[in-house]
């Protein structure tokens, strides 16, 4: 019996070996066609690998050498494709291919370093370091080579440094710190370079959270609908309101739109966040209709990133049908930066909504740069003034200036005028001089829950 249980015993350490040798030739297996896959994506441009396989080589370096304090560069040039189109694409590839050549030198002379060409002018160094002014000599020794290197435009690179805070990193995660670092200075020509600090991490985690918590405050309508009255200034009568969003959480208190808007913009749920917040105005202007009340416009904002949206046009005009709310009673708000990413586009879908009655109110007048020829180009039924225009009337003679002549080319084009920001008796008086009726600001009411809008009418 006893021969028998060590003749079992050797039987199970043979299994066990063999399936150890299995599982150790498995392991081998994969990273040899992983190496192997390296090698197979590099750049043929600058011979430096790909972001996948940097990710791969890097994160294989950080696994086998734990203890190491790791730090991740990140370089970007700032328009560099009008580099390409002013000098020409082989004078744009040869500064990448110089580029290039401090990063493979780098990863040579240092250890445990590896350099990619992630795409067009974006490149990424991982390395070991001791002190953070190695990270900064290495940046120098870069930029260096950019800012000799014979081309007919100006190069501005900037660069983001992740550094590894105690426990082994995810290369990843470096990455994404860096680049974030990276676009806070990128196209600054005071600026080279910038590390990932801690209120780039909270501002980081505040995204984070923002995208985990979006869907289940849409679903309980933690997104409260505020709106700020516009005015007649002669009268004081309220001849209309804005829509504005108020993020009620029930852990944090109330989230500021500066705060989550920018967050919503880049994962595209501000989209979601705008219908949500359209159709509160459509059922709020219902209401008042169904109680036999006449209500007064109150306008919503668009977001730009309704320019790539294919069911913008239906939805405002689904919303409208279904609530019995005639288009007028909810006019919208459009900022210039709507019109850049597609100029002819979103003109396109105002020319539809305005065919079917709804208005379109030119938000932020005066602080974009085409602002001139919005106004010459498409047909805006409202322009609101920003509130810069007339911040500093009181002192500024220039400003009442600018502001007087600007009120008369609106009131030539026919378009109605609201300004925005009115906080002085004196501001309210040299508007009423030129011209100006309405208005919104503090000096008559600041924003309110939709409710208390509701009992001022």
């Amino acid at each position: 019996m006893e021969n028998q249980n060590r003749q079992t015993d050797v039987i199970d350490r043979s299994k066990q070996n063999t399936e150890a040798g299995k599982q150790e030739l498995y392991m081998y297996s994969l990273r040899k066609m992983a190496e192997d896959n390296v090698e197979k994506n590099k750049s043929p441009l600058t011979q430096l690998q790909n972001l996948r396989s940097f990710f791969y080589t890097g994160g294989e370096i950080i696994r086998q050498h734990p203890t190491e304090q790791y730090a991740l560069i990140a370089m970007d040039i700032a328009q560099f494709k009008a580099v390409n189109e002013f000098c020409g694409r082989d004078a744009g590839d040869a500064l990448l291919a110089a580029i290039a050549g401090v990063f493979r030198k780098l990863d040579t002379e240092r250890p445990l370093t590896i350099s990619s060409h992630a795409r067009a002018d974006v490149f990424a160094l991982l390395t070991t370091y001791q002190e953070e002014q190695e990270l900064i000599d290495i940046v120098m020794q870069i930029k260096k080579v950019i800012d000799d290197f014979p081309i007919d435009c100006k190069v501005l690179p900037a660069f983001g440094i992740a550094t590894s805070q105690g426990e082994p990193p995810a290369i990843s995660y470096l990455k994404d710190c860096a680049t974030m670092a990276l676009n806070t200075i990128k196209g600054k020509f005071y600026a080279s370079y910038a590390f990932f600090d801690e209120k780039m991490r909270r501002q980081q985690m505040l995204e984070k959270q923002i995208e985990n918590n979006i869907v289940t405050a849409l679903q309980n309508g933690q997104f409260a609908l505020y709106i700020q009255p516009k005015v007649d200034m002669a009268t004081g009568e309220i001849v209309g309101g804005e829509a504005l969003v108020r993020w009620v959480d029930p852990e944090h208190g109330v989230i500021s739109p500066g705060d989550f808007l920018p967050v919503l913009e880049k994962n595209g749920f501000v989209i979601d966040l705008d219908v949500y917040m359209w159709e509160q105005v459509f059922k709020m202007q219902s209401e008042l209709l169904s109680q036999g009340r006449r209500p007064v416009p109150v306008s919503v904002n668009v977001s730009r990133v309704h320019a790539f949206d294919k069911s913008f046009c239906d939805t405002l005009c689904r919303l409208s049908q279904r609530y019995q709310v005639d288009p007028s009673y909810v006019p919208l708000e459009l900022t210039e930066s709507a019109f850049l990413w597609d100029e002819q586009g979103m003109y396109r879908q105002l020319e539809i909504l305005q065919s079917r009655g709804f208005t379109a109110s030119m938000d932020d007048f005066g602080t974009g740069y085409s602002t001139m020829n919005m106004l010459k180009n498409q047909s805006m039924d409202e322009v609101k003034v920003d509130q810069a225009f007339i911040r500093d009337l009181e002192t500024n003679e220039k400003s009442r200036v600018v502001i007087r002549h600007t009120i008369r080319m609106l009131q030539e084009l026919g378009t109605d005028i609201i300004v925005e920001g009115v906080e002085t008796e004196e501001q309210k008086k040299f508007l009423l001089e030129c011209g100006c009726k309405a208005a919104q600001g503090y000096l008559f009411y600041k924003p309110m829950p939709w409710q208390e809008f509701v009992s001022l009418l």
